[in-house]
């Protein structure tokens, strides 16, 4: 390797690894501030919250690659422009394309990098995090409640209320709890104005302490008839305060942290197992609307329409069919067809919502298949960006720099997500919300990077001018031809 081209990757590869770990940290630091209230003061191990910023690392890691190599490229060429490198360079008869040639290769090999990283390691990392999460909140019985839901996490019990505060968020307000450890649905119900949750270290049991509330219990059994169930007799009652043992042996179980409890999510599959569900996914996906085709052709009664020769049909016939009846006949048929047709758009309505799930399932399969690939080359169309912009602008260091490559970055990230959520209502095929980012900023690399080539600015003002005034003086030359 030359000693030119050890410079080049050296000015390069210094600002690449401050700006990366910086642009990592910012990304973690946000994610864990987002994450803060459901683990902070939780009595959660120190050794599991590292554990969990670990793998937080690692899933932004990809994120965090291309936002590193698009500033750096700004700062390491700006700042050789700004120091008149250069000028010394294009003296000494040597191109654009030679220099950045190096860095060329070496965000080829880092774009390489990160398709193994999000084929790989990201999965497993999102794979592990969610499941560290989703464990935590077996570990502390009070993260997994949710306000404004019928909770059914804790077996045994149905547990409802509206909202959750104080330090431990444990205190809760509006309470209703079903009990449904009989197995005879809801014949156990108590609500309370507050509540309050505790649980000792070690311990297989939390204790809910309810204020001011009342109980409801039906004396039922299984085997007893309708009948004999709307005669037998009822409990209530109003309580001060109430206090119920709720076990929760299966949350406080120490091997549950390890447990990996979601597998099939599209963020924890490499592209090899993205591809297999997706294609397994849209054969049940093909069934089921054949299948549902199937009954809709049944209820619509396609089965008794019959193309008869013309040699049988009767002459008689007017080509209206309800011409064919009298008045109270063609009331009888028109108010039945409505009527048939009142129910199929009322159960269509009901599996509308189910068509759209299942098919939002299979883009995201596609999206995330696509996208792996599609990110990974946004690095290097990133760059193409980025380098250009830093030998035009002349400026290094972190200050306008790091503006640009955040105000870039926003508008990739901006087309990405529009992108997915089209792709995801089918408004456009995966392939292409995948790849739309990344082919929309590709002409502007290409651009910029001839206009740098050619030592030309972003926009040639005088230019823009010139052909503004021109348009101006036609318009004036042809108002005064036709006077």
């Amino acid at each position: 390797m030359k000693i030119f081209d050890k410079y080049i990757l050296k000015s390069f590869l210094q600002p690449f690894l401050a700006t990366f770990f910086v642009v990592l940290f910012v990304l973690v630091m946000q994610a864990l501030w987002l994450a803060f209230d459901e683990i902070a003061g939780k009595g959660i191990d120190i050794f599991f919250i590292l554990k969990f910023l670990g793998y937080l690392a690692l899933i932004l890691t990809p994120t965090a690659l291309p936002i590193g190599i698009l500033l750096s490229s700004i700062m390491a060429l700006g700042t050789l422009a700004e120091n008149y490198e250069f000028a010394a360079i294009k003296s000494a008869g040597i191109s654009l394309k030679r220099v950045i040639r190096p860095l060329v290769i070496l965000v080829v090999l880092l774009s390489g990098l990160n398709f193994i990283f999000l084929n790989n390691i990201y999965p497993w990392a999102t794979l592990k995090q969610k499941n560290l999460y989703l464990n935590m909140k077996k570990k502390k019985p009070a993260l997994a409640l949710i306000p404004g839901a019928f909770n059914t996490e804790i077996p045994g019990f149905s547990i409802k209320f509206d909202e959750k505060y104080g330090e431990e968020n444990n205190l809760l307000k509006n309470v209703q709890i079903a009990d449904l450890n009989a197995r005879k649905g809801k014949v156990k119900v108590i609500t309370a104005e507050k509540g309050a949750i505790s649980t000792e270290q070690g311990s297989k049991y939390m204790t809910l302490t309810l204020a001011n509330g009342n109980y409801y219990e039906e004396h039922l059994n299984k085997t007893m008839s309708p009948n004999e169930r709307a005669k037998m007799p009822a409990s209530k009652a109003t309580f001060k305060t109430y206090i119920i043992n709720i076990d929760i042996s299966s949350f406080s179980d120490d091997d549950s942290m390890n447990e990996e409890l979601v597998k099939e999510h599209h963020g924890m599959l490499s592209i090899v197992q993205l591809d297999s569900i997706s294609k397994k996914n849209k054969i049940e996906y093909d069934a089921y609307i054949k299948a549902r085709s199937i009954i809709f052709y049944d209820a619509m009664k396609g089965k008794k329409l019959y193309k008869y020769p013309d040699s049988i049909l009767n002459r008689n016939l007017k080509p209206e069919i309800l011409e064919n009846f009298n008045i109270k006949n063609q009331s009888t048929v028109l108010n039945e067809s409505i009527q048939l047709l009142n129910r199929t758009i009322d159960r269509n309505k009901y599996q509308v919502k189910s068509f759209k799930d299942q098919r939002k399932t299979l883009n995201l399969y596609d999206f995330e298949f696509s996208y792996r690939i599609s990110f990974s080359f946004a690095c290097l169309v990133l760059f193409f960006i980025g380098a250009p912009i830093g030998s035009i602008i002349r400026k290094g260091g972190f200050g306008l720099p790091l503006i640009m490559a955040i105000t870039i970055f926003v508008i990739y990230f901006f087309i990405s997500q529009l992108g997915k959520n089209l792709s995801e209502e089918s408004a456009i095929s995966a392939l292409l919300g995948s790849w739309l980012s990344t082919l929309i900023l590709l002409p502007f690399g290409i651009l910029l990077t001839r206009r740098a080539t050619k030592g030309m600015g972003i926009f040639n003002i005088d230019a823009l001018f010139n052909k503004v005034q021109k348009i101006f003086n036609k318009l004036i030359h042809r108002k005064i031809s036709i006077k």
